[in-house]
């Protein structure tokens, strides 16, 4: 059995788990943390084989992530939890949620939904970006003090990449050059998922893309019918990791999805 994920926890006030994509790290939620905290006992987590946090021990499935997830909420003495995820992190928040321990969800571009050609150019893209990240390593944490370096390291996943922190642009390469399992939880937690059971959810879901996320395709609207009550909201100047793109709009979201479960 995996042992809990690597934490960071902060502020005071309802419990706020955040949940990061495949391919970064806890640090990708650092525009918006602090204000979340100023309303949210912040729980900040790095997926397994990212950062702290130990790979697993057998197939990295959905299903085998949010085991590991929900183990680590068991060991916060956490019950439920209102859940902010992206891409990957969003997948498992609705997962969470199927299995009623999260209170509310703001799911930004949650993976899943996919068909079979979108998932080739997904495995793709990632496959190329392990390997570019592998290569680039050292350079990483010198291209992030700078705007320009920034931009062409995160061009792909922000549409305002400038704008992020140095912070974000090291998750970067927690997790696509230093990650460990980096293949098998591509191949089982994205490329072959099949989200079921979505019907059971019975907590405020808001599902959120940004208008300049290629990534995603069309598949976080898919969701709308999956999902009794979810809301969609396309978030207008932002990519597939929107948190330095609209950071304050991020936090809004959250205060309001959590106040419908209120």
């Amino acid at each position: 059995m995996t042992a809990p994920l690597s934490v960071v926890r902060t502020g005071a006030g309802d419990p706020l788990l955040l949940l990061h994509g495949w391919g970064s790290s806890r640090r990708d939620f650092t525009s918006v943390a602090p204000a979340l905290s100023a309303s949210f006992d912040v729980l900040n987590v790095d997926l397994p084989g990212v950062g702290g946090s130990p790979a697993l021990d057998g197939r990295p499935t959905v299903t085998a992530l949010t085991d590991v997830v929900e183990r680590t909420l068991d060991a916060e003495d956490v019950e439920r939890v209102h859940v902010l995820g992206n891409s990957l992190g969003a997948r498992l928040g609705l997962e969470l949620a199927k299995r009623g321990r999260a209170r509310s969800v703001v799911a930004i571009a949650p993976s899943g939904l996919n068909v079979p050609p979108e998932r080739l150019v997904q495995g793709t893209g990632m496959a190329v970006a392990r390997v570019v990240g592998r290569t680039v390593s050292p350079l990483i944490e010198p291209l992030s003090r700078s705007a320009l370096g920034r931009t062409a390291l995160l061009a792909t996943l922000k549409a305002r990449p400038w704008s992020a922190s140095p912070e974000e642009t090291l998750g970067v390469r927690e997790g696509f050059a230093d990650s460990r399992d980096y293949w098998r939880t591509l191949l089982w937690a994205l490329l072959l998922d099949v989200p079921r059971g979505m019907d059971r959810i019975d907590c405020p879901v808001t599902l959120v893309q940004g208008t300049a996320d290629w990534i995603a395709s069309g598949q976080t609207v898919r969701y709308l019918p999956w999902i009794p009550g979810s809301r969609f909201r396309p978030l207008l100047a932002a990519g597939h990791a929107p948190q330095s793109d609209r950071p304050a709009t991020i936090v809004e979201l959250v205060e309001k999805t959590a106040g419908r479960a209120a």
